[in-house]
């Protein structure tokens, strides 16, 4: 339970920290392949690149994880 409970706390932390400096990134959101349209009254947009790029940081840091637990 106690282990849980940290897991959880970095998850929290890491969150945290990405919600503050995330806008601050100015690689992140502005990729190659990220869908941005803007016109009069509408602005539409889909980060596709960096969407899978935080995904594979993301699964790549539960490999490790997984690897170092057991």
């Amino acid at each position: 339970m106690g282990k849980l409970l940290i897991i959880v706390g970095i998850i929290c932390i890491v969150v945290g920290v990405f919600m503050t400096y995330g806008p601050k990134m100015p690689f992140l959101g502005k990729l190659p392949g990220d869908i941005s349209v803007e016109k009069e009254n509408f602005k539409f947009y889909f980060p596709i690149t960096s969407s899978i790029i935080v995904s594979i940081l993301i699964s790549l840091l539960m490999l490790l994880i997984n690897r170092f637990k057991n």
